[in-house]
């Protein structure tokens, strides 16, 4: 069994704020887009605990769909697309 593969720690700090914290989703959100947009969504589900389409991050979702039409940031629309489907 290779220890190396899969599992440990995240591979980078998503700059979550405590899980208690009211804005850790929304935080959360944002990690899981940001981390397929550099191919690291395992990453990123291991360190929200979340996964990839949690339906209780929709909103934030939505939200950062939004931004990202007027921002015209083609890549996170379609990631935001993808998790929102």
């Amino acid at each position: 069994m290779n220890e190396d593969a899969g599992g440990g720690a995240p591979r980078r700090n998503y700059g979550l704020p405590a899980r208690d914290d009211p804005g850790f989703d929304a935080v959360a959100a944002t990690a899981l887009l940001e981390a397929a947009r550099a191919g690291e969504t395992a990453s990123a589900e291991q360190a929200t605990g979340y996964y990839w389409g949690e339906p209780k991050l929709r909103p934030h979702v939505e939200r950062i769909l939004a931004r990202a039409r007027m921002e015209h940031d083609e890549r996170l629309e379609q990631l935001a697309r993808r998790f929102l489907s």
